[in-house]
């Protein structure tokens, strides 16, 4: 199993815009966390400019498979992702 960094840079007044699309965006949030693949996630503070998720699957294709279905990025409050693998030495 492999550890992955799910890196969101959100749209100026995220908070305010994801409102509409934010259960979506939960319930697949808990479908991935449900499969084991989804570790954690959430949306950094002072200013919430980003958002990390961190996965633990067997290759990217999970992490990609996520973005490609969430609601923020397909609704423009995504404005750049990127997905890195991390190498976790301490848990």
């Amino acid at each position: 199993m492999n550890y992955y960094l799910l890196v969101y840079h959100v749209a100026d007044d995220y908070v305010v815009k994801r409102i509409p699309y934010r259960e979506e965006h939960l319930r697949l949030a808990r479908e991935s966390q449900s499969k084991g693949d989804l570790i954690l996630g959430g949306a950094l503070a002072d200013p919430v400019d980003q958002a990390l998720l961190v996965f633990r699957c067997h290759d990217k294709s999970a992490v990609m498979e996520f973005v490609r279905k969430d609601p923020y990025v397909n609704n423009g409050l995504v404005i750049k992702w990127d997905i890195r693998p991390w190498t976790v030495v301490i848990h």
